[in-house]
């Protein structure tokens, strides 16, 4: 059985630093592209970062520079480090594990930044 459980939210002030994390099971983490999207309130939930299985990134406009995704295969780890925080950071952060027709979620974990 899939579980992808992500951890590590909270509340944190507005130019502050919070790390995120993915823990898989049930799955060859290494062949899955890995993705964080999120969910605020009242929007529609939306890509923030890819790592493919060569390690490739990529992110959303709105979190370049700031955010950054990493995994860990061997730990079947997946994170996403998040500085400089902003208010409109706030939401609901979901993993996403994909290969070809497959696809799993996480739970989520809600991060919120707020003074």
């Amino acid at each position: 059985q899939v579980q992808l459980v992500e951890s590590g939210g909270g509340l944190v002030q507005p130019g502050g630093s919070l790390r995120v994390s993915c823990a898989a099971s049930g799955i060859i983490l290494r062949v899955y592209t890995m993705n964080w999207y999120r969910q605020a309130p009242g929007k529609q939930r939306e890509l923030v970062a890819t790592i493919t299985s060569g390690s490739t990134t990529n992110y959303a406009d709105s979190v370049k520079g700031r955010f950054t995704i990493s995994r860990d295969n061997a730990k079947k780890m997946v994170y996403l480090q998040m500085n400089s925080l902003k208010p409109e950071d706030t939401a609901v952060y979901y993993c996403n594990a994909a290969r070809f027709s497959e696809v799993y979620w996480g739970q989520g974990t809600q991060v919120t930044v707020s003074s």
